[in-house]
């Protein structure tokens, strides 16, 4: 199938487009079978071949929805413009949200005001009773603690004992031949 559609060339962030003719399937910077014209972006200024472009339109040729777009506005063929740009998913919930959002009196908005407190205040008891909770926990496992004695307690407390060492005499200290200590280089 044949298709009129835009091709960019151009540097960057200066982007100029040729309108050429090619399979939908062949890449836009390979060969093409015809060069219709070219479009400026940025000046929103296009030179475009009429006669070749309405000769591809009544042998089959589709557009793109940007050249549909661009020949609409160029007065090359009549009808609607084409929605092109898509949507991102994110954004159209937000819409939605604002939409929902917007009261339409001021009842409903100190009614949705009022709510709105509501869920906080409910959120932070129910962040709050957790914290409650964990504090009681404490006592609870000290108390298990205190009634169970545990086995490296008793080692702990010999621990504790001071030790009793028993000194060489003086005799056997000087029995010992000394020690020295060589450097290393």
């Amino acid at each position: 199938m044949l298709t009129i559609r835009l091709s960019r060339v151009g540097k960057k962030r200066r982007s100029i487009f040729r309108v050429i003719i090619s399979e939908k399937t062949k890449d836009t910077f390979g060969n093409y079978l015809e060069l219709l014209g070219h479009y400026n972006p940025h000046t929103n200024k296009a030179e475009l071949k009429t006669d070749r472009i309405k000769y591809w339109l009544e042998k089959g040729a589709q557009t793109s929805g940007t050249v549909h777009n661009l020949f609409i506005d160029h007065k090359i063929i009549s009808g609607e413009k084409i929605k092109v740009a898509n949507i991102k998913k994110k954004k159209e919930a937000k819409k939605e949200d604002d939409v929902e959002k917007k009261p339409q009196t001021k009842k409903q908005e100190e009614a949705s005001t009022a709510q709105e407190k509501t869920d906080k205040e409910e959120k932070k008891e129910e962040v709050q009773k957790p914290k409650e909770e964990k504090t009681t926990s404490k006592p609870k496992q000290e108390e298990i603690k205190a009634a169970k004695p545990e086995k490296g307690e008793e080692a702990k407390q010999k621990a504790k004992e001071p030790e009793k060492t028993v000194e060489k005499p003086i005799e056997e200290q000087k029995n010992q031949p000394d020690q020295k200590v060589e450097d290393k280089k």
